[in-house]
C-alpha cells in the first residue's frame, strides 16, 4: 500500500468517526417528539437509499448484483440494522453522549477477532493504542449530575459494538465483499437493514411519523451525515487500512462530540475532558505512526534483551 492511499484511508477514518457522532444530536430531538427508534431508523434508512441511487447512477454504476454477492450483502445488512437499533433504543435508557462513548469498546473487539480468526498480526503498537484508547474512552464517559449507568443500557451498546464489529470485520475479510464498489455496498446494506425495520413494524411495531416539519430536515440529516457520508468513509477507510486502524480512529468521535458541544452548545469543558480527549489523540496517532513505535520498541527490546542483568 503506497503513502496516498494510507493518508486518504486515515482521513475517511477520522471524518466517518465525526459524521457518526452526529447521531444523538439528530434522533434524540425526535425521541422527545413521540418518535420510537424503529420508526427514526426505518426513515433514516429509506431516505438514504435514493441519494445512494442518485450518487450510482450520476457514476454509471450498476445496480445489480452477482449471485454469491446476495447473501453477504444481506449479513450485512442485517448487522448495520441491528448494530443501529440497538444503539438508537439505549438512548432510552441513559445518556446518549455516555452510550456514544461506550460504544467505542467495538475496536477492541475488531482487534480480537483479526488476531484470534484471521490471524492478523499482533503488534506492541496495537495493545498499546487500545489501552491508552481505553483510558480516554473512560475520562470521556461520565454520566451527568446524578444520572447513574443503566445495566440494560449498557447491555444495548455492547451489542451494538459486537454487531457493528462483526460488520467491519466482514467487510474486510469477505472476498464477496472487497469487489463491490463502495457506494453499491452501502446502498445494499440500507435496502436489507430497511426490511428488517419493515418487518419489525408489520409484527407490531409502532410507526411513528415526525410531529412537526423540522423533524423532516432531522431524519434527512440522519440519512446523510451519520448514514451516507459516515458509513460510505468507513466502508473505503477499510478497504485502504484495513480493519482494526479504521476501528481504533473510530474512537475520534467522542472527542468531536466533546469539541462540538463546547463551540456549539456552550457546555462547559473540563479537565478530564482534555486529558480524555488527548489521550484519544495519542492512540490514534499511535495507529497512525504504528509503523515507526513497532520499529522503536522493536530496537528498545535489543538494546535491553531479557537476562541481561544476570
Amino acid at each position: 500500500m503506497n503513502y496516498a492511499s494510507k493518508i486518504k484511508g486515515y482521513s475517511l477514518a477520522a471524518l466517518a468517526a465525526a459524521a457518526y457522532g452526529t447521531n444523538p444530536a439528530f434522533a434524540v430531538p425526535l425521541y422527545e417528539h413521540g418518535m420510537n427508534a424503529v420508526s427514526v431508523l426505518l426513515f433514516r434508512y429509506l431516505l438514504g437509499i435514493p441519494i445512494l441511487a442518485i450518487i450510482m447512477a450520476v457514476r454509471g454504476k450498476s445496480f445489480a448484483l452477482k449471485k454469491e454477492e446476495i447473501v453477504p450483502t444481506m449479513i450485512l445488512g442485517v448487522l448495520m440494522a441491528l448494530s443501529s437499533l440497538t444503539l438508537f433504543e439505549s438512548y432510552n435508557y441513559m445518556n446518549s453522549g455516555v452510550a456514544s462513548t461506550l460504544l467505542f469498546v467495538y475496536p477492541v473487539m475488531v482487534a480480537v477477532m483479526m488476531i484470534m480468526f484471521f490471524h492478523e498480526k499482533f503488534s506492541i503498537s496495537t495493545v498499546i493504542c487500545l489501552v491508552v484508547m481505553g483510558a480516554g474512552l473512560m475520562l470521556l464517559m461520565k454520566p451527568q449530575g446524578d444520572a447513574t449507568l443503566s445495566f440494560f443500557g449498557c447491555l444495548l451498546v455492547m451489542l451494538s459494538a459486537l454487531t457493528y464489529a462483526l460488520y467491519i470485520v466482514m467487510v474486510n475479510v469477505s472476498n464477496s465483499v472487497k469487489n463491490i464498489p463502495t457506494t453499491k455496498l452501502l446502498f445494499y446494506v440500507l435496502a436489507w437493514g430497511s426490511l428488517v425495520y419493515i418487518g419489525m413494524i408489520s409484527c407490531g411495531s409502532e410507526l411513528t411519523m415526525p410531529s412537526e416539519n423540522w423533524g423532516w430536515l432531522n431524519l434527512l440529516a440522519l440519512a446523510v451525515i451519520p448514514t451516507v457520508i459516515s458509513l460510505g468513509c468507513t466502508t473505503r477507510a477499510i478497504q485502504l487500512i484495513g480493519s482494526t486502524p479504521t476501528a481504533i480512529l473510530g474512537a475520534l468521535e467522542p472527542v468531536s462530540a466533546v469539541v462540538l458541544s463546547v463551540w456549539v452548545l456552550g457546555q462547559p469543558i473540563t479537565v478530564q475532558d482534555i486529558i480524555g480527549g488527548l489521550l484519544i489523540v495519542v492512540a490514534t496517532t499511535i495507529v497512525i505512526c504504528s509503523g515507526l513505535v513497532d520499529k522503536v520498541i522493536l530496537r528498545m527490546r535489543k538494546m535491553f534483551p531479557k537476562g541481561r542483568h544476570k
